[in-house]
């Protein structure tokens, strides 16, 4: 059996999917991007600031779920530019301790979703 989990403190979807799904002790959130939910303005100034919009957008699912980033056992980073890894993890290893970070993999991509330079999805359990 499956629960949708949706917040309006993240970005409503923009296609044929949920923000997240949450079966048993499982949460799959999907992809985020660097969109303001409040306005729907893409963030994309700095590297910094929009791997922290998605980084919030992640939290803000995350908690509509009952979750934090500490229940994160999993997490996918596609990104334009390898060469923006180094700012992409210090945003990114700022939200979890790194003790108990989550598994990981980043991957260089040719296009994202409205051409933004990130987008992270995560899994985590209860």
């Amino acid at each position: 059996m499956k629960k949708i989990i949706f917040t309006e403190k993240a970005p409503a979807p923009i296609g044929p999917y949920n923000q997240a799904v949450l079966t048993g002790n499982t949460l799959y959130v999907s992809g985020q991007i660097a969109i303001n939910p409040v306005n729907g303005t893409l963030i994309t100034e700095t590297i910094e600031a929009e791997t922290t919009q998605v980084m919030e957008n992640l939290k803000a699912i995350l908690e509509a779920a009952g979750m934090t980033f500490e229940s994160v056992v999993k997490s996918s980073i596609f990104i334009q530019n390898m060469n923006d890894f180094g700012a992409i993890n210090t945003v990114y290893g700022s939200y979890f301790n790194e003790k108990t970070a989550p598994a990981r993999e980043t991957v260089q991509v040719a296009c994202l979703p409205k051409n933004v330079n990130i987008e992270i999805s995560v899994i985590a359990t209860i």
